[in-house]
């Protein structure tokens, strides 16, 4: 790769699992975010879409910077990738906080809306910077596997504190409740790119040769040419969907005092700091996860573990589906002030449990996707980014479902999206263009 000093390698290596922070951090405003909007216009029959919209837009975004951002690495180089990526972050989230001047109504909802589209082209570049720059520093193979491990727990690890922290500064939501009672967390934001960006800058980080293509470079195929890669694109389409419905859907359904876990159940305060809590402790089960499978993986293979984790997620999910509020369990939860045990709806902990399910997923398919595509791999790789659209798309399917048929049943959308992957795993995944040349 480059001949870094090892103490620079290390400052790089500590600085990409800071933007791996923060990929997380930005990427987790939009649901919790979401639950504000959705308050401010409780009237409308279609609330919870509405409140999932900024969502939607941080994760459209990749639909349309995936393979752009994967082009500026070969262009302007990783570091200068990472700066623009960074730069952009801070204007997404400047945007969002502006919203908050604005009428809390449909103007000020717009200004947010463009703060979480442009935030989403940020996390897209830093997205595809930062794995390959991980990988790269360690020097590939299984040093450059452990880094990205590390810097995915860390990811997940911001993933659980943030709509803990939101959840925390909203409090109880109601109508009036505005885009100025989180400035804290834009605060946050901005200040976490501003660092990011002055210390990036100070930081030599060479640009590897390896994988570097010239524009005349030309393939007989391309990845389509590969059923099992086609088929994969579709589960890490809907994975990403799953990955952020759940917890999203599960915040909106535990803050909804009116038609969510708690209705009809009187004395209820904090219900958002308690859905953020709940949203969180998905994220942070998902930390759990990829840690402990760290551990294994290298005895268990991508193939099992995507067919235990859909098999256990979908028990999980049917038994939210048809338990609901039938039931009600304690939990420890933070309310806003202290750590409180809680009566939550045992839906509620099905539904958390899912986390654990999740966190296997993305390196899974990628690897069952990948498998065999030799120099079609870097391409690959470009149209999985833009996949991550599913993030906003699905999340988005299942709320406009929880506003017509309610929040519980509204998990149908990642029961089915679970199934598809347990049987892409069992027998989708399998490379039946072994013929195809890829040396």
């Amino acid at each position: 790769m480059s001949n870094n000093k090892p103490n620079g390698s290390i400052v790089a290596i500590i600085t990409m699992f800071f933007i791996y922070a923060m990929i997380s951090f930005v990427t987790n405003l939009g649901a919790p975010i979401g639950v504000i909007w959705k308050n401010v216009f409780t009237d409308s029959a279609s609330s919870n879409t509405i409140g999932m919209l900024g969502n939607a837009m941080n994760f459209l975004a990749y639909l349309f910077m995936g393979i752009p951002a994967g082009k500026m690495l070969t262009k302007i180089g990783y570091k200068r990738t990472a700066l623009v990526g960074i730069a952009t972050g801070f204007v997404g989230v400047l945007i969002q906080f502006l919203s908050g001047k604005f009428d809390p109504g449909i103007s000020g909802f717009a200004v947010y809306l463009l703060g979480a589209f442009v935030s989403g082209f940020s996390v897209c570049m830093l997205n595809t910077v930062v794995n390959p720059m991980l990988n790269l520093i360690g020097g590939g193979g299984n040093r450059g596997n452990q880094l990205n491990m590390i810097g995915g727990t860390l990811n997940s690890l911001s993933g659980t504190l943030t709509p803990m922290l939101v959840g925390a500064l909203i409090g109880t939501v109601t109508a009036q409740t505005q885009m100025v009672d989180v400035n804290l967390v834009m605060y946050i934001a901005m200040t976490v790119f501003a660092l990011a960006f002055i210390i990036l800058c100070f930081i030599p980080i060479a640009d590897p040769e390896i994988g570097k293509t010239t524009n005349q470079t030309v393939f007989e195929h391309t990845p389509w040419a590969f059923r099992h890669f086609v088929l994969g694109v579709i589960a890490i389409f809907l994975y990403v969907g799953v990955e952020v419905g759940i917890p999203g859907t599960l915040n909106f359904f535990i803050s909804d005092t009116v038609n969510g876990a708690f209705s009809g159940v009187s004395g209820i305060v904090n219900a958002a700091a308690i859905g953020g809590f709940m949203a969180g402790t998905y994220w942070f089960l998902m930390l759990v996860g990829r840690l402990c499978t760290s551990f294994v993986a290298d005895k268990i293979s991508s193939r099992t573990l995507m067919i235990i984790a859909n098999g256990l997620g979908m028990i999980f999910l049917i038994c939210a589906i048809f338990l609901g509020k039938s039931v009600f369990i304690h939990m420890p939860v933070f309310t806003g002030s202290s750590f409180q045990m809680v009566e939550v709806p045992i839906a509620a902990m099905f539904i958390v449990l899912c986390g654990l399910c999740t966190s296997i997923m993305w390196t899974s398919i990628f690897n069952l996707a990948t498998e065999g595509l030799g120099k079609y791999t870097a391409q690959a790789a470009g149209i999985f980014m833009m996949m991550v659209v599913g993030g906003g798309l699905m999340p988005l399917l299942q709320n406009f479902l929880a506003d017509n048929i309610g929040y519980l049943m509204s998990y149908i959308v990642p029961l089915v999206s679970m199934g598809y992957m347990f049987v892409y795993a069992l027998i989708g995944s399998k490379n039946v263009n072994p013929e195809i040349p890829v040396d």
